[in-house]
């Protein structure tokens, strides 16, 4: 009797079926606004003055800016939380894994509230952070703030996988053959990690990118110091829907390649693997 290949099985198999169709759905409900906004965007006969006018490489200017910012800061502080959390087993470990995903659920507005609250001139500690001459809100560290707390999930959620990905013998190994925990973790630990983590990193960086409630809450508007391509893009719809178009169409250019290259990246290092 002649077996078919799992391909075969597969789509012959009710699940297949329906999971085709869900697949199906899907890319239609995701693609059609995408295409519908590439295509409105190419109708545009004034696209390049838009994408190149000073508000746009502004706010672009200002946006990569902070994100790499951002990006530093939660890879910097992430990577050893991320794998304090994949090692630990305490009851305050578990806890403290649960609220890293509470930014994920928060709406970001509220996140930008809560944030306000914290470092406002009347906020927890922002009044004595003012009275030693430190302003957080409505600055470009404000945004940055902002960014960092929206994203910074994505990343240890990421990262924590990638650590839990790898087996604790070849660190045990590692350590009775003499070499030190730091080099142990640089050496072996970390590359074997890293892909989950680009994943991670990717992902908070188009967070960051496309962050919006958080910072017009917590850093405003203000064109050159926080605002940013999605505020750009809120104060465009104001007045030129055409302007509001182009600046989409540069932010959705901008999150595919971010996401294509660390993909490319991920993939190569798998292989590796």
């Amino acid at each position: 009797m002649a077996r078919l290949n799992p391909t075969t099985r597969l789509t012959n198999h009710p699940a297949g079926i329906l999971g085709g169709s869900g697949a199906i759905l899907y890319v239609l409900f995701i693609g059609l606004p995408v295409l519908a906004l590439l295509i409105r965007s190419a109708q545009q006969s004034d696209f390049l003055d838009a994408v190149t006018s000073d508000t746009a490489l502004t706010a672009l200017r200002l946006s990569l800016v902070t994100s790499i910012i951002s990006m530093a800061v939660v890879v910097a502080l992430g990577t050893p939380f991320a794998y304090l959390l994949a090692r630990s087993d305490q009851l305050w470990a578990r806890v403290v894994d649960s609220l890293v995903e509470l930014p994920l659920v928060l709406p970001p507005v509220v996140a930008g509230v809560a944030m306000l609250m914290a470092f406002g001139r009347n906020g927890l500690i922002g009044s004595e952070m003012t009275s030693l001459g430190i302003t957080i809100p409505f600055t470009t560290t404000a945004v940055v703030f902002a960014q960092i707390f929206v994203a910074s999930p994505f990343f240890i959620r990421a990262a924590k996988l990638g650590f839990q990905s790898v087996d604790r013998d070849y660190e045990d190994v590692a350590q009775t053959l003499g070499v030190s925990p730091w080099r142990t973790f640089f050496r072996i630990t970390l590359p074997l990690a890293a892909p989950a983590m680009f994943t991670g990193l990717g992902l908070a960086w188009a967070r960051a990118l496309s962050e919006f409630g958080a910072t017009m809450m917590f850093a405003g508007n203000l064109t050159g110091e926080t605002q940013t391509m999605p505020l750009a893009i809120m104060s465009a719809m104001e007045t030129s829907l055409d302007g509001a178009l182009a600046l989409s169409v540069v932010l959705l250019a901008g999150s595919i390649m971010l996401l294509v290259g660390l993909g490319l990246l991920t993939r190569r290092r798998w292989q590796r693997r």
